[in-house]
């Protein structure tokens, strides 16, 4: 069993002790790189690493007067520094604080659904190799289709998954920024030098041009991208649901001793936990629209944006962060029957075999149409009467002329279908 990260819950990032933690942090950089270019005095600076602290109680209780969040918080942290409190928040801009604190909890976020993606990813690796000659019917339009292999579908999720975390890297690296150039973004009170030492020194980069805000392409791009591995996700649970159901019934979910899946049925057992990622997907995809609607602000700035990122953003991280997690254990624990994916696969008679027979009657030198009519007649024959394909196929004078009983062995010979599956996972893998 792969282990469970171990690492502090995503909510307690989203907390307001560690947003004002990370206010406090970017003014006392700032403090101390103004204080380097004699800006602000070195004992102010020095005052604010020493003292500068701030209790939740007394900024809400300010915040309640004043009605400024920032203006509250600089006031009582000030009242913790004492006279030298003058020089915190120094050139500065409220939205020099926020939007540079946010980068550094989306920072600490995106480290944690970093390595969510990573557990999935080597999980589903695991599954996938070890269900890979595990044979399976494939489904088109919800159709018995062709064969296939239930590693295959395995091997599919997590080349998708490799894309996610590339999509994800890209996205968590455009987030990776700060700006602290004022008002407007026009640098009236501190340098661009001044405000790349204070991004650097937090980890971060500095934005090339910003207006009082970093714009918001990058917040909507960085919850799209959530919107996108939650699809994935989705997909995941909505297939294993349709495995699931009593008429297939290839895979389900982990059933403990204990647990009970209806109140009025006591046979029932529930895909609830695929349910549940579906549904909770749902609301990162929801998530991305309102980041959408984010990119367009007035001017150099208003604050349509902030009410709705002070929900956007903890819900869709702390709902990636459970819906990977979720997801992983699923793959993980998820029952898998060999026995009744080959039942299944058998169940039509050799109708998934069709296809094979066209192209091998058409090698063997009948028109491609009548060779389709004719495979198409002996299928829905079977089809609408309970009939087994294959033998009625084997009784046709016209197909007995062209395939010999072995050629024809050969033309329902599941591995032959099934010949290239190591090929695939070799050019997703890297090796045989």
């Amino acid at each position: 069993m792969i282990p469970r990260y171990t690492r502090a819950p995503m909510g307690r990032i989203w907390s307001d002790e560690a947003k004002f933690r990370a206010w406090l942090e970017v003014e006392t950089v700032a403090s101390e790189v103004l204080a380097e270019d004699g800006i602000v005095p070195v004992e102010a600076a020095q005052a604010i690493r020493e003292r500068g602290a701030f209790s939740l109680e007394r900024i809400h209780e300010i915040e309640a007067e004043v009605k400024h969040d920032v203006i509250a918080f600089t006031t009582a942290v000030a009242e913790k520094i004492g006279p030298q409190s003058r020089w915190l928040h120094f050139g500065l801009t409220s939205n020099d604080v926020v939007d540079t604190a946010q980068a550094l909890q989306i920072k600490a976020a995106s480290a944690i659904l970093g390595e969510d993606i990573e557990r999935l990813l080597a999980i589903l690796k695991t599954r996938a190799i070890e269900f890979k000659d595990t044979p399976t019917v494939g489904r088109t339009h919800g159709m018995h289709a062709e064969p296939t292999t239930f590693g295959l579908k395995l091997l599919n999720w997590y080349a998708e998954m490799l894309r996610n975390q590339e999509r994800f890297a890209g996205a968590a690296e455009q987030m990776r920024v700060g700006k602290l150039s004022g008002a407007v973004g026009a640098f009236g009170h501190i340098r661009p030098g001044q405000e790349e030492r204070i991004c650097a020194r937090l980890g971060l980069a500095a934005a090339p041009v910003a207006t009082q805000v970093i714009q918001r392409d990058r917040h909507a791009y960085y919850i799209a991208t959530l919107a996108v591995l939650t699809a994935t996700l989705d997909k995941i649970a909505t297939e294993i649901r349709h495995l699931q159901r009593t008429e297939v019934r290839e895979v389900e979910e982990y059933f403990s001793e204990k647990q009970k899946g209806s109140s009025a049925m006591p046979h029932k057992r529930n895909p609830i936990t695929a349910e549940q990622i579906s549904g909770l997907a749902r609301v990162v995809r929801a998530n991305s629209q309102a980041a959408l609607e984010n990119v367009a602000l007035w001017h150099e700035r208003d604050i349509s944006h902030s009410s709705v990122e002070r929900v956007i953003l903890p819900d869709s991280t702390i709902l990636a962060d459970y819906l990977l997690a979720k997801t992983a254990d699923l793959i993980e624990k998820l029952v898998v029957h060999p026995a009744r994916m080959k039942k299944n696969l058998d169940s039509t008679g050799g109708l998934i075999f069709s296809g094979q027979l066209l192209l091998d009657l058409a090698e063997a030198g009948m028109l491609r149409e009548d060779a389709y009519r004719l495979v198409q007649k002996h299928a829905m024959n079977a089809w609408q009467n309970d009939l087994v394909f294959r033998d009625l196929v084997a009784a046709d004078p016209a197909i007995a002329s062209r395939l010999t009983p072995d050629q024809l062995t050969r033309t329902f010979d599941l591995a032959r279908q099934l010949t290239n599956v190591d090929a695939i996972f070799a050019r997703v893998l890297g090796s045989p």
